[in-house]
């Protein structure tokens, strides 16, 4: 479920960073998320592999999360003061 949840996001995030000219300094953020989904869903759906899945799935939400929380943070302090 929170690997669906990072896909619109990380959908959103590839087009935002292709529209301003390439990944950028924040292109390993990207692709680390990329992969720990990608990994979430390559793991063995086996009971014992239940953890393993949901923390890769958790760190790639994370991972996909934090350059938007990064942005609206910077805007509004930006806008803030």
């Amino acid at each position: 479920m929170t690997s669906l949840l990072g896909l619109p996001f990380l959908v959103w995030e590839y087009i935002w960073f292709r529209s301003e000219d390439g990944l950028g300094a924040l292109g390993g953020i990207f692709y680390w998320s990329a992969g720990l989904l990608t990994l979430s869903w390559a793991l063995p759906h086996r009971r014992a592999l239940r953890t393993p899945r949901m923390l890769a799935a958790g760190a790639g939400l994370g991972c996909v999360l934090l350059p938007i929380l990064f942005a609206l943070a910077l805007g509004a302090a930006m806008n803030g003061g």
